[in-house]
């Protein structure tokens, strides 16, 4: 009794100091401690002075009995208080439930009948020995707190949804244990059943509810940390938008330049995230190459959109830019590398830039990635004069500034980039009139509005629209159509000059009411299924009230495949490409219809290699005896590899190449690729290049793994690259000498008039070195080791 007595005090004290609870909840909680802990005192000198006959003794009796009794009914009228205000606070209870309010009158009612006991003896009286005896009236005593916890535990069990489950929990077993207890104390005479397992429910409730205030608060400083990060996001996001705004602005002075500030942004960006800087940085560097041109605001217009030639003084005007971006800038004292970015773009390498003529890498690092991006965007994007540079041009444009004008390793990385784009997708897009930023689409002629080209992979894309027929055409002209399609833009175009410039392909187009016309296309196969719910659908209601189609997409090697469906019919259609390596693109089109409600979704997984149900066969360039081992078809940059061959001591390998019908860049040609992996394959566990060797003469950068080298030379017999691509498309037969001397592996080839020595020495003892053939769009065949 002592120990229980030690632990409802240091109870009171804990909750006494706490500052969790609210003011109501605290001071119940703490008359139900109270309470509680008076209870187990009376009782202890109930026991205590029990048999004694002495004065004293009379008088603490009758006392101690009497707050026994009464602190019982106290205890539950405060536990009542206390679960009142949880329901109202926590709960969303207006008022206090009726069950709870009439626990208050009963307890009232059995204090008063306890009072009047101590003058009748109904409940119990006390013997000759001044010991505590029951009388006949004690069962009325105890069915008061017997109803009393019935009420409690009906009243839990009905509000159980409006508390936290470790609240209720705490609650539902305050009434229960004492409950039982008290029927066991009307067998059991002499033992203290119900105070003690009050004493024990208390420090349950005082314990859950201070692991559930600790939740309340740990939830609290989630939300905290939540806003504070969303708050940080939103002021990220605040910055870039109005960076971006700023950009535009600045590009908008410029018939010319639109988007050339976002543009050399991300061509920045890349650059920074590829030759290895934190992520910080990267961001960095594309907010200060967004506000490049800045200072273009303090430009007359009348200079920046002069179509002919500057004057000297007109040229200096607009070489002041970078000056006047620095002041604008040098404001955002939290971000210094704006205005480095805005100052110093205009600096060269070898020190010939303006405005302060600095030399090599005294030019802050982040303006020398935007001077590359920068030249790189002005070449590749449309003038008054111009259109975009050919990217063939760009690369040597980058290879001759390389560190003359630019930063070598800088300039050597937007290479690689530029090597990596075959499809000269990364340049200044034409504008494209529909769709873009929007959701929808008016179509009035056939054809006279085609959406962009949405690209099809291996990864499924999905594409939701509905249409409406426009004006008084019969449905049967207001339908939507897919043109399936390929060009070097991803756009659908109709002049012959413009095909044939971006080698335009069309495949077939297909009515979305089923009517397919076959282009380019091998071969096609449809299949139709009628929903039996709409057996003969009113089509014209349809049109008129707007049409649901939900388009699926998804391209394996030469095959596509493409499900239209709609609430009254679902078509799948199944295309044989010419070839493995040009792309498709779908384009959205009509006729008298408005698409509207347009959505995208790309997959991240890719489908199996046997998805498409193959209708034709496969075209391939290989179908040519073996040598040693298998042929290659290498449909894209490195697609595709021959089987893999480990590097030891001198080897030779013998093989025949043919550029694909498709190909039309340099790079079209077979590479040897040397690297390692776990298990010897090409993109194999733990795969990673030592090296790529273009045998057009190039290579890439010296890595991780390697330092790389290269020599290149030409004779008579090359001519130019044009001839060597047409030498390259009537098929070359290739000798190439491999010889590995410890960590030293050296390439060796001659052909078509280019002399290639190259040689990579492994910075480690590397466990294997293999060797792959691979390239872009190339078959190689006939491949022997020797």
């Amino acid at each position: 009794m002592l120990i229980l007595i030690g632990i409802v005090g240091m109870l009171i004290f804990f909750t006494i100091i706490s500052k969790a609870l609210s003011g109501k909840r605290k001071l119940s909680m703490l008359g139900l401690e109270f309470s509680v802990f008076l209870l187990l005192i009376s009782d202890r000198f109930a026991y205590i002075y029990r048999g004694d006959v002495s004065a004293t003794g009379y008088v603490m009796v009758r006392l101690s009995n009497f707050l026994v009794f009464a602190l019982s009914l106290v205890a539950l009228w405060t536990f009542t208080v206390y679960l009142s205000d949880l329901y109202i606070h926590e709960g969303g209870m207006t008022d206090i439930p009726k069950p709870l309010k009439c626990i208050r009158l009963l307890a009232a009612a059995g204090e008063l009948l306890i009072i009047i006991s101590q003058f009748t003896g109904i409940y119990y009286t006390f013997d000759d020995q001044n010991r505590y005896k029951r009388a006949p009236g004690i069962i009325v005593c105890y069915s008061i707190p017997l109803i009393i916890f019935l009420i409690l535990l009906f009243t839990i069990i009905k509000e159980r949804k409006r508390l936290r489950l470790r609240i209720t929990i705490p609650l539902f077993m305050f009434a229960l244990v004492p409950f039982l207890a008290s029927i066991a104390q009307l067998f059991l005479y002499g033992l203290s059943l119900t105070n003690i397992s009050m004493v024990g429910m208390v420090v349950l409730l005082y314990v859950f509810s201070f692991l559930d205030m600790n939740k309340t608060v740990e939830h609290a400083k989630e939300i905290e940390i939540n806003m504070l990060k969303k708050e940080r996001k939103n002021m990220h996001l605040l910055f870039e938008q109005t960076a971006e705004a700023l950009a535009n602005a600045i590009d908008a002075k410029d018939t010319y330049t639109h988007g050339h500030s976002t543009r050399v942004a991300e061509y920045s960006r890349e650059i920074a995230r590829l030759s290895g800087l934190s992520e910080e940085e990267v961001d960095e560097v594309y907010f200060a190459a967004l506000l490049h041109d800045v200072g273009k605001i303090g430009i007359p217009n009348s200079i920046i959109n002069k179509n002919s030639r500057l004057t000297d003084e007109e040229y200096a005007v607009i070489k002041s830019h970078p000056v006047i971006g620095k002041q604008i800038l040098s404001s955002i004292s939290q971000s210094p590398y704006l205005s480095i970015g805005a100052n110093f773009h205009h600096e060269r390498y070898d020190g010939k830039g303006y405005p302060n003529g600095l030399l090599g890498e005294d030019i802050p690092w982040i303006a020398r990635i935007i001077a590359v991006a920068d030249a790189y965007d002005a070449m590749t994007s449309k003038r008054s004069y111009r259109d975009p540079v050919p990217q063939h041009k760009v690369r040597e444009e980058l290879v001759k500034g390389s560190g003359t004008q630019f930063d070598p390793v800088y300039a050597h990385i937007m290479l690689n980039m530029l090597d990596s784009d075959p499809d000269y997708h990364m340049k200044e897009k034409e504008k494209v009139t529909v769709l873009a930023g929007r959701s929808g689409l008016s179509c009035y002629k056939y054809r006279e509005r085609v959406s962009e080209g949405i690209w099809l992979t291996q990864k499924p894309v999905s594409i939701h629209f509905k249409s409406h027929g426009t004006g008084d055409h019969p449905y049967i002209h207001s339908i939507p159509t897919l043109i399936i399609f390929d060009s070097l833009d991803a756009r659908v175009h109709e002049d012959d000059y413009t095909k044939r410039d971006l080698i335009y392909t069309e495949y077939a187009t297909i009515r979305l009411d089923g009517h397919i016309e076959k282009g380019a296309a091998r071969k096609i196969k449809t299949v139709v299924k009628d929903n039996e719910a709409y057996d003969s659908p009113d089509y014209e209601k349809l049109n008129r009230d707007g049409i649901e189609y939900d388009i699926y997409g998804v391209r394996v090697r030469d095959h596509l495949f493409i499900r239209i469906a709609t609430i009254y019919r679902t078509t799948e259609i199944t295309i044989a490409l010419e070839d493995s390596t040009r792309y498709a693109y779908i384009g959205i089109t009509g006729e008298y219809c408005d698409i509207s409600d347009v959505k995208l979704k790309n997959s991240d997984t890719p489908v199996d290699d046997d998805f498409i149900e193959r209708i034709a066969e496969e075209i391939s360039y290989i179908n040519v005896p073996k040598g040693d081992i298998p042929n290659v078809q290498v449909d894209g940059w490195r697609s595709a590899y021959s089987e893999a061959l480990p590097v030891t001591g001198d080897m030779r390998i013998t093989f025949h190449s043919m550029r694909l019908p498709t190909a039309r860049l340099v790079w079209h040609c077979p590479f040897v690729n040397l690297f390692y992996s776990a298990d010897g394959q090409p993109n194999g566990e733990g795969f990673d290049d030592y090296a790529v060797v273009r045998l057009d003469g190039e290579e890439w950068d010296s890595n991780a793994l390697a330092d790389n080298s290269i020599s290149v030379t030409r004779d008579n017999d090359f001519g130019n690259w044009d001839k060597w691509k047409q030498r390259n498309r009537a098929g070359l037969d290739w000798d190439v000498l491999i010889r590995k001397t410890g960590n030293t592996v050296t390439v060796t080839t001659s052909n078509a008039g280019i002399h290639l020595s190259f040689t990579s020495v492994a910075k480690h003892d590397p466990p294997e070195v293999y060797l792959a053939l691979t390239g872009d769009q190339v078959a190689i065949t006939n491949i022997r080791i020797h």
